[in-house]
């Protein structure tokens, strides 16, 4: 079997339904599949939807009894899974044709050294780009990348990837292999920044996170109910855990900041050298970070925890 579908579920029937029916009319022909619904304690008939599909031998439905949250619902699935690749999705997703092709594709082109593969998404209510990727802001926190390269606009050989920090697990497939060796998603994310948390430890095993830049998707964003209530928590557990990747990841956008920050009069910049190193990081002329970039980001990382231990402690 190729392809093994994680769908988790948390009420919104009507998403549901409708994402099931853009998958089915989606799918490459001939492709080798199964589908999983986890449901992760539905209230809203979702459960009694589910039972109608008892004699259809590709779907295949897991029931949590309580919410154990989107880590928990995927591991489970997982687990079930017989496919090579997974791909998970969100029940609010509006796929598009061809949508999985240049998913696969990019595991083809990288082979082994593929780690999260992702997708642009679009946001379903305004059609505005949601999600090219994920990167780590000046604060050292993951942010979607809401802008395609510019190359995307060209009628000719755009380019078929971008390689990110991460990739948002709302729409996301990666070799089963990997999400074995790598433990699948830690339940101490509780719906928040599992995702970045599973990119990054694919990256420290030497695997390369990317964006399918031509396999497009619809998102209605964040509908589950309680997706949001524990953001800040999770993201202080990222920081905790990834505080040092963080800050190297971040490097090059505080370096560009640091540079914007004295460009009006460079008498004004209070390290010299720093200045220098900084621009030639910032242009991809200097293959390291200044060791001032990554203090830099360390302190803005502090600041965040300081605030975190304030607020959740």
């Amino acid at each position: 079997m190729q392809v093994s579908f994680l769908i988790p579920l948390y009420n919104c029937l009507a998403h549901t339904q409708a994402m099931l029916a853009s998958l089915r009319a989606t799918l490459p022909r001939g492709l080798t599949h199964e589908i999983i619904f986890i449901d992760d304690g539905s209230t809203d008939g979702t459960r009694a939807w589910l039972n109608t599909f008892a004699a259809d031998p590709v779907i295949r439905v897991v029931l949590h009894e309580k919410n154990a949250g989107f880590a928990a619902a995927n591991n489970s699935g997982a687990a079930l899974a017989r496919g090579e690749f997974l791909a998970l999705l969100n029940n609010d997703l509006i796929l598009t044709p061809h949508w999985l092709e240049p998913i696969l594709a990019a595991h083809r082109t990288y082979g082994p050294r593929a780690g999260l593969v992702g997708n642009v998404q679009l946001n379903a209510a305004t059609g505005v780009v949601d999600h090219a990727g994920i990167r780590i802001n000046l604060k050292g926190k993951p942010e979607h990348i809401s802008w395609l390269p510019r190359r995307s606009r060209w009628p000719l050989l755009p380019p078929r990837h971008r390689r990110v920090v991460a990739v948002t697990g709302a729409c996301v497939v990666l070799r089963r292999a990997l999400w074995e060796k790598l433990g699948g998603f830690d339940p101490a994310y509780v719906n928040g920044c599992e995702d970045v948390d599973l990119c990054l430890r694919a990256a420290a095993a030497g695997h390369v996170n990317l964006v399918a830049l031509r396999s497009h998707v619809r998102h209605h964003i964040s509908a589950s109910p309680g997706r949001k209530l524990r953001d800040e928590a999770n993201t202080r557990l990222l920081v905790q855990r990834w505080s040092d990747t963080l800050a190297r990841h971040a490097a090059r956008l505080w370096c560009r900041d640091y540079l914007v920050t004295y460009l009006r009069d460079p008498r004004d910049f209070p390290d010299a050298a720093l200045a220098r190193q900084a621009f030639f990081y910032a242009w991809h002329l200097r293959p390291s970070p200044p060791a001032g970039a990554i203090a830099g980001m360390s302190q803005n990382l502090e600041a965040e925890l300081t605030r975190w231990r304030r607020l959740l402690d």
